[in-house]
């Protein structure tokens, strides 16, 4: 353990995805094996919420709905990823925040100074479009910090389950 190493503070950007899920398996050894104060944020897509209103897929009643049921699967991904990290004698702070998800994400690194952002692997991309409308994707180019896909979930899984 190196608390004077180049990592020192690493987030875990949650998605709900089981992508996420490896990365955020990863990000706990990773602080486990650097003390690295772990961090982790799930951003609720309002943007999102509104852009379907103004379409009329969704009416405001069924957008406010549907956002919290988005802010409850936010808070379980979030407690999930608590009790993984303290199973392994990790320390996590975990926030919920709403907003445009790439902006919120790139605001959290800066305001907490990250040095380390932690993903699930990117989808594959169809078309260049889909570059500009991925939030993943956009957060990966934002950022102003190291950034690292995991990948190979069934080999993180066992490094994790490893860990002491």
């Amino acid at each position: 353990m190196n608390p004077e190493g180049p990592i020192q503070k690493i987030l875990l950007y949650v998605d709900g995805s089981e992508e996420c899920i490896t990365a955020a398996q990863y990000g706990v050894a990773l602080a486990k094996e650097t003390g690295a104060e772990l961090k982790a944020v799930y951003v609720v897509n309002i943007s999102l919420l509104e852009e379907l209103v103004k379409a009329r897929i969704f009416i405001k009643i069924e957008e406010m709905d549907y956002q919290q049921d988005l802010e409850q699967d936010g808070k379980r991904y979030l407690h999930y990823i608590s009790e993984m990290a303290g199973s392994k004698g990790v320390s996590i702070e975990t926030e919920l925040v709403k907003g445009v998800v790439n902006k919120e994400v790139v605001k959290k690194i800066e305001e907490w100074h990250i040095d380390l952002l932690v993903m699930g692997e990117l989808e594959q991309i169809h078309s260049r479009t889909d570059t500009y409308h991925d939030e993943a994707e956009l957060i990966f180019r934002k950022a102003k910090c190291s950034v690292l896909f995991v990948k190979h979930a069934d080999a993180v899984e066992r490094m994790f389950e490893s860990l002491e």
